[in-house]
This record gives structure tokens, sequence and C-alpha cells, in this order.
């Protein structure tokens, strides 16, 4: 790569030369330590005499901005690299709308490792050492080798069909999801999937209804949209049906697992809300985030598979029975919005990255997702035993777990008085980590009460955890 360097004229070039050096290591845009190029070379790329190069060089090592080193090279010397502070910037035209975006709240944002609670209840979060390493690791080889093979183009904005496919298939035998190829869209994790699906529905000033407790990251992207967010509480059978008001036109819903309560919608609540849906003309997004993991009773149906006048859009994603860093999700799509929620993938990002794409159709079709959520069942299922145990026997003076049968977190009430935001400060510095319930309340007076993640926590660390716990409790509410 040369050095970007201009001459004006032919005049005085060697001071031309030392003038931009110095602008360009004073401005930070030449870093400390970087090797300038030899007064030889530069002179070759300049067009110039290699005088006029050593000239500049000199000068500037006078300055102390480059120093040489015998043997290696010249370099811009530490101590004088760091940039001129930034000039105040003009007024922005667009200032509001930058500002509503910066002043945007991140929630369920994972903290750093080193920054966690050695015991943690955190939601959403598996441990790392559930995942088949050396099977995704052979996977992703042959992802390789069909890169190699291709062309170097773009791919499909909707996703490798052999993917497509294998999702298809998976979710047909694992949720009852009709799905075919051609209308699963592949995404980057199930937020861009309900990015894509809510840009093509939204407009400013209409109107989306979200269950109250519900998931916050869905109730931001709505407002940033400018939609008129109605949250609408939920009961012991899921989302309140008769409470959504007209005009309506996007419904978001956890039927299997209310997130982040727990319980399942009943079923007929389901139908009641695909008949509102249908009387309303409003699209439902049902976000089936985790229920792979099914611990008693029969295997609900998905609310996509009820659904006999194309109105909902089915959500999955494998960040929660993979692992959260490969970002791979995906829609189930009614065929009223396929082609406009394809557009909007390939205007946002063109497609998922297609190594990606090849290692996971890949992993589907040995049987290995299949297995690997059978091994996580497994321990999952330990883990959640052992904290409704202890809900049920020690904790239960103060706290009463919510009926859930799928998931890898579920909810517990207070149901005496407790001071909540204390306990959790006070539990972090016991190294616990707890979460309220009160942030994923939008408007309805919020349920004292504690998430508890199962995924991120070892067996062996819950009874110590849940110790410190009922001490705390009993300090802070006596029973």
């Amino acid at each position: 790569m040369e050095l970007h360097i201009t001459f004006q004229g032919r005049k005085d070039l060697s001071e031309q030369l030392y003038r931009q050096l110095r602008d360009a290591i004073d401005s930070g845009r030449l870093a400390a330590g970087t090797q300038v190029p030899p007064t030889r070379l530069l002179a070759t790329q300049l067009g110039v005499s290699r005088k006029t190069v050593a000239e500049a060089y000199s000068r500037l090592t006078y300055d102390s901005r480059l120093s040489g080193r015998v043997g290696s090279g010249t370099f811009v010397s530490p101590r004088l690299a760091a940039p001129h502070p930034a000039q105040p910037p003009s007024p922005l035209a667009s200032a509001a709308v930058v500002a509503m975006w910066r002043d945007m709240p991140m929630p369920m944002s994972h903290a750093a490792a080193q920054t966690r609670a050695r015991y943690d209840f955190i939601g959403g979060a598996s441990l790392k050492s559930q995942f088949p390493f050396d099977t995704w690791r052979r996977c992703t080889l042959y992802a390789l080798r069909q890169c190699t093979r291709s062309a170097s183009l773009h791919g499909d904005p909707q996703g490798l069909p052999e993917l497509r496919e294998a999702v298809a298939r998976h979710i047909g035998f694992a949720r009852g999801v009709q799905a075919s190829v051609d209308s699963v869209l592949i995404t980057n994790g199930a937020q861009q999937a309900l990015d894509l699906v809510s840009r093509v529905l939204i407009e400013p000033g209409c109107r989306v209804v979200m269950e109250d407790p519900g998931y916050p990251p869905a109730r931001l992207l709505f407002a940033a949209q400018r939609a008129e967010v109605v949250n609408v509480p939920v009961d012991e059978e899921g989302l309140r049906v008769d409470l959504i008001p007209d005009g309506t036109r996007l419904i978001y819903v956890t039927p299997s697992h209310q997130f982040p309560l727990g319980m399942p919608m009943s079923l007929a609540r389901r139908h009641a809300l695909l008949a509102r849906a249908a009387e309303l003309g409003a699209i439902i997004i049902e976000d089936d985030y985790d229920s792979e993991f099914r611990y008693q009773g029969p295997p609900t149906d998905s609310l996509q598979s009820l659904d006999s006048q194309g109105l909902v859009a089915y959500l999955g994603t494998f960040s929660k029975t993979l692992l959260p860093e490969l970002r791979l999700g995906y829609a189930v799509l009614p065929q009223v919005l396929l082609q406009a929620v394809r557009v909007a993938k390939q205007l946002s990002d063109w497609h998922t990255p297609t190594l990606n794409q090849w290692a996971l159709a890949k992993f589907i079709n040995e049987g290995e997702l299949l297995k690997h959520i059978r091994r996580c069942f497994e321990v999952y299922s330990g883990r959640r035993e052992r904290i409704l145990q202890r809900l049920g026997d020690d904790l239960a003076p103060w706290l009463q777990a919510v009926p859930a049968v799928a998931g890898y977190h579920l909810s517990a009430l207070a149901h005496v008085p407790v001071d909540l935001p204390l306990l959790v400060q006070v539990a972090r510095q016991a190294e616990v980590g707890l979460y309220p319930l009160m942030p994923f309340y939008g408007q309805a007076p919020a349920k004292q009460g504690l998430l508890f993640g199962f995924g991120a926590i070892e067996r062996l660390d819950i009874d110590p955890a849940l110790d410190r716990v009922q001490g705390i409790l009993q300090q802070l509410a006596p029973a």
C-alpha cells in the first residue's frame, strides 16, 4: 500500500512532503509505531529524488516525529502520535433523531465475562461446555470446501436453499410448524428477523400490540420505528385478547414460553388471538425463542400451525440451542410478506454469511442438532428441577414459581413484601447475579419477582447461590 501524498506543483517538494507527513502524524492518521517507507522506495513511488525524501525525513526526525531503528527502518515516534482535539461539530440537522437512538437503553445486554457474578442466574445465556466444538469444526471445514467450489458472488437474500430446507424439516418435526423451503428466510439471529418483519409492516403512528410484561428489545424496536406501542397485560392463559384495541396492525407474542413469566398460552386463547387478528387484518409475530426444551406434558402446537389464513410470521433462533455468537436465526413467513421481507433483508445486509449457513445445514442434516438438544435437555432439566425444589422448600416463604414447562429460565413471584432492588444489590455483593421482573413491564403494574436463568449456571453452583439468596431474604424480610 502506497503512502498517500499529493504535490501542488513542482516547487518546494521537500517542504510539501514534510508538512503532509507532519500533519498525518499529528492527526493520528499515521499511528505511533507505524513504519514509513524507505527513502528510496518512497521517492520512486512519488516520482521525486531520494534527496527530497531524505530531507523531509531528517526534519521529522529532528522534530522527534520519526525515529530510526538500526536494521529495521524508520518509524513514527510514540509520544507525538496523539491526534489533535476534535473541533466542536456544527449543528446537526438530524440531531433529534440521533439523540433518540443515542439515549435509547440497551436492555438484556450480556455483561463481559470479567464483570459477571460468580453465580449468575442470567437469562438467555448458556455454557459453552455443552457445545460440540469438534463437530462444528468439521462442519465448518465442509462449509469452506463448499465456498471454494462456488463463484465469488453474493448469496440469495432469503438464505442458502440447503439450510432453508434443513430448517423447514427440523421445525416441522420439533414444533409442528408448516414450513417449506420457499417460506423460510435465514437471518442474523431472531432479532434481525423481528426487525425485518416489523420494518415492512410499521409506519409512523400505526398501532402495535405486545405482551406486558414482554421482551424489551421488541418494545424499543417498535417504538424506534415510531409505532404506537400498546402494552396488553397477560394472565395465566397468556395475552388478554379481549384487550387488543381496534386499529391494531401488528401483534407480538411469545405463546410457547411467555417472556419473561414462562407460562404457555392456552389453546382457547390461541384460537381467540387468531380470530381477533383476522378480524383486524393484523399480522402476528410468534417469537418461539427457546421452546425446544420442554420438560413436562404433551408438546403444544405452535401458533403458526393453527393459522389457516396466513397471518402468523414465525420467528426462531439457534442462539439458544447453539451459540449466541453464531447469530443465526430464521423466519417462516406467510406468502403475503415473503417478498417484502426478502427485499428488506437484501437492503439491510444482502444475506447472512454463507459459510455459517453451509456449516449449520450440515450440522442439522447429520442429526447433530437433535443430539445436541437432547444433551442440553438432560443438563437443563436437572438445573431446573433443583431450582424448583428450592423454591418449593426453604425459599417458599418469600418466592413462588410461575408454572412453566419449557425453555431455560423460570420466574418466581414474591408473595411477601421484599425490597427487590436492595435484594439484587446485596446479592451482587455476595457474588450472586439476580434479575428482577420489573424492567420487563411497559405499563401494567409490575409484579414483584425474579427471573432465574439456568442455562449459564452449573448444577453444583445452584445450591450455594440460593443459600446466599435465602440468607439475604432472611435479613430483608424475616419469614
